[in-house]
């Protein structure tokens, strides 16, 4: 006989991110930080999460018009949630080679946009989506067990 369960989940921790605000890039990452090592989160998979956390906000800072970065706890895993509204992703595969970048020259001269941000995440997270539609945005989903 087959059990259905739905897993149960909290929202820890959900912040709005603006596009090239640069001054407060990296407060969700943090939030997000701070909220797991208060449930007591493990360091490496905390240090997993916060990479995760970090490059996905700093995505939506630098190609995004703006959006929201969250963080779900479930008893068996932890999902980061990034979603923005932005001109999408052209090609996705293209977008996890490392070395990739869209970002603009001002954007590099500032030590960002190396095309090192989605190949990070992919290598933390235990799972990845990513969906992009142009001209609306990108949902990115990572999730990292427990």
């Amino acid at each position: 006989m087959m059990s259905s369960e739905t897993a149960t989940h909290t929202h820890i921790v959900k912040t709005e991110v603006l596009a090239m605000h640069f001054e407060r890039a990296g407060e969700g990452s943090s939030k997000i930080k701070k909220s797991l090592q208060l449930i007591g989160i493990g360091p490496e998979l905390l240090r997993r999460i916060a990479i995760i956390s970090y490059e996905a906000e700093m995505n939506l800072v630098i190609h995004s018009l703006g959006g929201e970065i969250s963080c779900e706890f479930y008893p068996d895993q932890v999902k980061i949630i990034a979603k923005d509204h932005g001109p999408g992703i052209a090609n996705v595969e293209q977008a996890m080679l490392e070395g990739f970048s869209t970002a603009t020259d001002d954007i590099r001269e500032m030590g960002f946009g190396a095309g090192i941000g989605l190949p990070n995440i992919k290598r933390c997270a235990d799972y990845l989506e990513v969906e992009s539609t142009l001209g609306i945005g990108t949902t990115l989903v990572a999730t990292v067990y427990l």
